[in-house]
C-alpha cells in the first residue's frame, strides 16, 4: 500500500488537531480559549464549527494571613465558547470569522483577603476575529499566508470587604463593587506549509498584545467618604497589558490512519507587571510580575473508521509566577473523538484532566512595606486539579 493511500482515512483524523486542546483543562497566566482560525485548512467551500468547554478546577491554600481561607478551594468552574465560520471566495483565498474568549479569570474566596479584602475577582475577555488565507502551489505542497484582525472586549468586577483594608474602621460585610468594561484592537499572522497526501502541516502564527485603559465604576457606601447617601458611585480606570504570543503547530502522517501532532506556544506574560485600578475613593495595585509562558502539547489522532476518530494528548504549561502569587505548573492528559453524524456534520466530544502543581509565594516575606498588613506572610496553595468536559459540532459544505 502506497503512503498516500494509507493515508486516506486520516481526513477524519486530520480535523481533530483542531481541538488538540479541547480537553485541556487550566492553562497558564490567564489563558482560556484560542480562535479556530484552524477551520482555514479544512475541505469545503463553508465550514461551520461550535464548541464549548466546561472547566471545574480545584487549587485550596496551604498558607494564607487569613487563616479561614486556609483549606478553601479559590477557583470558580467557567465555560469557554467557540464559534467560527470559514468560506472560500476562490481556490485560492479563504476567510474565517471567529469567536472565543481567550483570557479570563474567575477567584471567589470564602473569607475576606488581607490586606485588600478581596471577596471575588472575575474578568473575560471576549474576541471577535477574522483571518484570511492566500495559498500558493509549491511543489507537492501549499503555502499558505495568513493575516487578520480582531477586536476584543473586557468585563471586569471585583467585590471587596471594606473592614479589611480600613482597618475596621466599617463593619463587616461592609462592601464596594467595582465594574470596568474595555475595547481593544490587535492583529495576527502566520504562515503555513501543507503537503495534503501526507497529511503534514507546519503553521506559524503570531497574535499581537493589547493594552487596557478600562473605565467603569466602583460602588462605595455613603459613609466611607463621609456622604449621609447609603452609597455613591464613583468613576474608576483600570490599567493592565495583555501578551502578545507566538505558536507553532506540526502534524503529519506517521501511518496508516495515524497522525502526530506538537504544538509549541510562547506566551509574553511578563509584560503583565501590575494591574492598576484608580478612583477618587483610592489606588489599588495588583502584583503579578509574571515571567513568559511555554505550553507545549503532543499527541497523536486515529481514524478507528471511516466514522470516528480518537485523539490522545499530553500538555506541559510552565507556571508564570515569580513568587508575587500563585501560577504554577499544569499538566494536562486530554482524550477526544470526532464522530461523523448521519447527515451534513460530525460530532467532536472530549474530556481532560489536569494536575496543578503547589505553589508558595515568596516576594512577601522579603517586602517589609509600612501599613501593608501583609509584610512577612507568604500564601501557599496545595497541589489540585482541574476537570474539562467539551462538546461541539462542525458542518461541511
Amino acid at each position: 500500500m502506497s503512503v498516500v493511500s494509507s493515508l486516506t482515512r486520516t481526513s477524519l483524523a486530520a480535523g481533530l488537531l483542531s481541538v488538540a486542546a479541547c480537553g485541556i483543562a487550566a492553562a497558564g497566566g490567564f489563558n482560556r480559549g484560542t480562535a479556530a482560525t484552524d477551520l482555514l485548512y479544512e475541505d469545503g467551500n463553508f465550514n461551520m464549527r461550535f464548541d464549548a468547554r466546561v472547566i471545574v478546577p480545584s487549587q485550596k491554600f496551604s498558607a494564607n494571613v487569613n487563616p479561614a481561607l486556609v483549606g478553601t478551594n479559590f477557583y470558580e468552574n467557567y465555560i469557554i465558547p467557540s464559534a467560527a465560520v470559514k468560506f472560500n471566495l476562490s481556490d485560492n483565498f479563504r476567510c474565517a470569522g471567529t469567536y472565543t474568549d481567550p483570557l479570563g479569570a474567575d477567584l471567589v474566596y470564602a473569607a475576606p483577603r488581607i490586606p485588600s479584602g478581596k471577596l471575588s475577582e472575575e474578568f473575560v475577555i471576549s474576541e471577535f476575529g477574522l483571518t484570511c488565507a492566500v495559498r500558493f502551489n509549491a511543489g507537492m505542497g501549499v503555502i499558505s499566508v495568513l493575516g487578520g484582525g480582531f477586536a476584543e472586549d473586557l468585563n471586569y468586577e471585583r467585590v471587596v470587604d471594606l473592614s479589611v483594608p480600613t482597618g475596621g474602621l466599617l463593619p463587616p460585610g461592609t462592601l464596594a463593587h467595582l465594574k470596568l468594561n474595555g475595547e481593544e484592537y490587535g492583529w495576527r499572522a502566520g504562515v503555513a506549509y501543507e503537503i495534503p497526501d501526507y497529511k503534514l502541516r507546519v503553521e506559524l502564527l503570531y497574535r499581537s498584545g493589547t493594552d487596557y485603559g478600562a473605565t467603569g465604576t466602583l460602588v462605595v457606601p455613603g459613609a466611607l467618604i463621609g456622604s449621609p447617601a447609603p452609597a455613591l458611585s464613583v468613576p474608576a480606570v483600570g490599567y493592565g497589558d495583555m501578551p502578545q504570543s507566538v505558536e507553532l503547530n506540526m502534524r503529519s502522517g506517521v501511518a496508516e490512519d495515524w497522525l502526530a501532532f506538537l504544538n509549541v506556544k510562547w506566551t509574553d506574560w511578563s509584560v503583565l507587571e501590575t494591574l492598576l485600578v484608580t478612583s477618587p475613593v483610592a489606588t489599588t495595585s495588583d502584583q503579578y510580575f509574571w515571567q513568559d509562558g511555554w505550553t507545549v502539547t503532543g499527541g497523536v489522532v486515529h481514524a478507528f473508521s471511516d466514522m470516528f476518530a480518537g485523539q490522545a494528548s499530553l500538555t506541559w504549561d510552565r507556571g508564570v509566577s515569580t513568587g508575587w502569587d500563585l501560577r504554577s505548573d499544569i499538566w494536562t492528559l486530554a482524550l477526544g473523538g470526532r464522530l461523523r453524524a448521519p447527515v451534513g456534520g460530525e460530532f467532536r466530544f472530549g474530556a481532560g484532566f489536569s494536575y496543578l502543581d503547589s505553589v508558595t509565594e515568596t516576594q512577601y516575606a522579603n517586602a517589609v512595606i509600612p501599613g501593608n498588613l501583609r509584610s512577612g506572610f507568604n500564601s501557599a496553595a496545595d497541589s489540585g486539579y482541574a476537570v474539562t468536559v467539551s462538546g461541539g459540532y462542525i458542518v461541511q459544505w
